[in-house]
């Protein structure tokens, strides 16, 4: 008989085929922790409340639409009550043989429902235990609830994004929520190392608000350490100038022409050799203060031809520069494609679907999809059978929603 833990659709030498995932989170940043794990071959059963305690799926949105596709594939999934003492059981026998659990629930909802790292570490030592806040699991903003954007205006960010003068701006996809996901994924990885020497497990955590803050980065470090608050800089590089959007015939493109030889390459390429020596540009600073003026005059050359001109000449002259794609032009860019940047699957209902695919790239490694985001206790049966239910005591177990 098949063990609860058995996968077919996973093979053996993905790099992540021996560990075993308990996902119980919600929202997007736990299933983005989750979703690192399971494309690189984690073995990862999903724990939902049964449907009629299910309530709203909130984000993620109808099971079979793009979102909750790309947050939940590669998951094989079940339903549990775990309120109900027979349905904490069950997950307490899958617990012991876990290697992960992986959570984003308030606080206190753990601890309540008696799966907390400290029941689990009773029953099995070597668990890797991760959860995913808004705010920290202690202190003042402990029992707030988190969400991105909330996370976004408290860490500073939408304090820095936007033009100037604009007032707070959110970036176009959830960044508080995806970064605190990949910093839980890769701390569950160390922790997973760590165990290879030490034989024990431990309790990993990260907050949207600490995830934020991180990621600040040279930002955050000014005020750190030099006391300078940043402020909004649109699409100018706060502290490299010329780096923004300019204008062309047909459009914009980025430039990235900061630094003395890049500046140097930039206005002779594009035939503004005679602003090199005007004193308002010679040096860093001057072009920094005097951003304004600059990348006007620029703007007014690189207005009188079309973007790809633009792009070919300053790629010859060793200027970083690029469109501004919308989203379908980005998956139609002939090196995006060449990435590979998205991934069929074939699923039950829909036939085949393209989900986005996993940035990484690892030799003798593909990043095909294996399993499409499961439905609702689609594998509740499998996973039961697995830990020596028969049917009849599976039929019980739904009848009572344990389920």
């Amino acid at each position: 008989m098949a063990g609860a833990w058995d996968d077919a659709a996973t093979p053996a030498d993905k790099p992540l085929s021996r560990v075993k995932v308990l996902d119980l989170t919600l929202a997007r940043a736990g299933p983005t922790c989750v979703r690192h794990l399971a494309d690189w071959g984690a073995n990862v059963i999903r724990i939902e409340p049964p449907a009629a305690d299910a309530g709203n799926d909130a984000v993620g949105g109808s099971r079979h639409g793009p979102d909750f596709q790309n947050l939940h594939r590669n998951k094989r999934a079940m339903t549990l009550n775990l309120k109900d003492p027979e349905g904490h059981a069950i997950f307490m026998k899958l617990a012991a043989e876990a290697d992960v659990i992986v959570e984003n629930m308030r606080s206190t909802v753990k601890t309540r429902l008696g799966i907390d790292y400290d029941a689990i570490r009773k029953i099995n030592p070597r668990i890797v235990y991760g959860s995913i806040s808004g705010f920290g699991q202690d202190g003042p903003y402990a029992a707030r609830a988190g969400v991105d954007q909330i996370a976004q205006g408290m860490g500073g960010l939408m304090s820095i994004t936007g033009l100037p003068g604009q007032g707070p701006v959110r970036v176009g996809v959830p960044i508080s929520d995806l970064c605190a996901g990949g910093y839980l994924a890769m701390g569950i990885m160390m922790a997973l190392f760590d165990r290879e020497k030490t034989g024990e497990g431990k309790w990993v955590t990260t907050s949207l608000l600490e995830a934020m803050i991180a990621m600040l980065d040279f930002q955050g470090s000014r005020w750190t350490m030099a006391g300078e608050v940043a402020e909004q800089a649109g699409n100018d590089h706060p502290t490299g100038i010329p780096t923004g959007v300019f204008p062309t015939s047909d459009g914009h493109i980025n430039i990235a022409a900061s630094g003395q030889r890049l500046w140097t390459r930039f206005a002779e390429a594009i035939g503004i050799g005679h602003l090199i020596d005007d004193p308002r540009f010679v040096e860093g600073n001057g072009r920094s203060d005097n951003r304004v003026e600059l990348n006007a005059l620029i703007g007014e050359v690189t207005a009188t031809k079309p973007s790809q001109h633009w792009i070919d000449l300053l790629m010859e002259a060793g200027v970083p520069c690029g469109p501004i794609n919308s989203i379908d032009q980005t998956f139609a860019d002939p090196q995006v494609k060449h990435l590979g940047m998205q991934k069929p699957v074939q699923h039950g209902e829909m036939g085949q679907i393209n989900i986005v695919a996993s940035p990484l790239q690892m030799t003798g490694q593909d990043r095909e999809i294996r399993r499409p985001a499961p439905d609702r206790g689609e594998h509740t049966d499998e996973v039961l059978s697995g830990l020596g239910y028969d049917a009849a005591a599976i039929a019980a177990l739904k009848d009572r929603t344990v389920v």
